[in-house]
């Protein structure tokens, strides 16, 4: 199996992508690249939400996509604002919902809402991207 890649843009808006299959083991290559460009660009205070939020954007992919590939990517389209992006190539949107007391999963979205300065997803035209935002300290 070939290893994925990481690569920074090296123009526009800063970011770092990697393509992953979509399996469960992918969420640590996902959270790896997360650290890597929060460290990079001095944002490691975001580390602790980031890992967090793209490990249940990834295991959401990964449950509800039917697809052999994801593709994850950390943008900084300001100096302090991430945003984390898990692109897949199903049209269906994810659902935030209320779980019911004893269920086992169901609080991925309710978690990356609590974490996250906003999320959403954007449509595209083979799939969406579902994506998070986390807000650091402004640095002068």
């Amino acid at each position: 199996m070939p290893q994925p890649t990481t690569r920074a843009r090296p123009t526009g808006c800063p970011g770092y992508s990697e393509t992953l299959p979509r399996e469960p083991e992918s969420a640590g290559a996902a959270r790896r690249l997360v650290c890597v460009a929060l460290a990079a660009w001095g944002l490691d205070d975001l580390a602790g939400d980031g890992v967090l939020i793209v490990s249940e954007l990834v295991s959401n992919t990964v449950r509800h996509a039917r697809c052999r590939s994801i593709r994850v990517t950390v943008t900084r389209p300001e100096p302090a604002r991430v945003r984390i992006g898990v692109v897949d190539k199903s049209k269906r949107l994810p659902e935030l919902r209320e779980p019911c007391t004893g269920d086992e999963s169901g609080r991925g979205l309710m978690l990356v809402e609590a974490l996250a300065k906003d999320w959403g997803t954007d449509h595209l035209p083979w799939g969406k991207r579902v994506w998070a935002e986390l807000h650091g300290e402004e640095r002068r």
